[in-house]
């Protein structure tokens, strides 16, 4: 994980409509950055829904939602019309973003070892620099932990 008090890696993916998002885009509004395996999993569903239905609160903290996966633009287009996801899912099919955020690691499944995406959220102030790191967080406590820590 990266550490707290240090500037967030700069980035630019597209989202599930195509269109590419920077980071420094966001710069002035506080971002959940959150990384989550894959579109339409039990887990990532349960994060992605509880992070819509907590969505009003977080536009009141003036807080903006982005969510990475290495899933493509495609896919994270079913998830947002699927679950009406009023966020940004933000795709990184190379895993550039998800590397630099230092969330690809080994993981065991069924006692199989393989790589993958570590659940992660990170909370970057309006400067640009994180102020919280959550790791291998629990998918439908997520959204509220990183309420209550804004």
């Amino acid at each position: 994980m990266l550490e707290i008090g240090t500037l967030a890696p700069e980035f630019t993916l597209p989202d599930q409509n195509g269109e590419n998002h920077s980071l420094s885009d966001y710069r002035g509004r506080k971002v959940v950055l959150y990384f989550y395996p894959k579109d339409n999993t039990a887990g990532c569903t349960k994060q992605a829904c509880n992070f819509r239905d907590l969505m009003p609160q977080f536009r009141e903290k003036g807080a903006v939602i982005l969510g990475v996966s290495k899933d493509s633009v495609a896919s994270h287009k079913r998830f947002e019309e699927k679950f009406g996801l009023p966020f940004t899912l933000l795709a990184d099919v190379g895993k550039e973003v998800i590397q630099a955020y230092d969330v690809w690691k080994e993981k065991k499944n069924y006692g199989k070892v393989t790589m993958g995406v570590v659940r992660t959220t990170y909370l970057i102030d309006e400067e640009g620099v994180i102020r919280r790191a959550m790791g291998n967080v629990k998918a439908a406590d997520n959204p509220q932990q990183v309420l209550e820590a804004l």
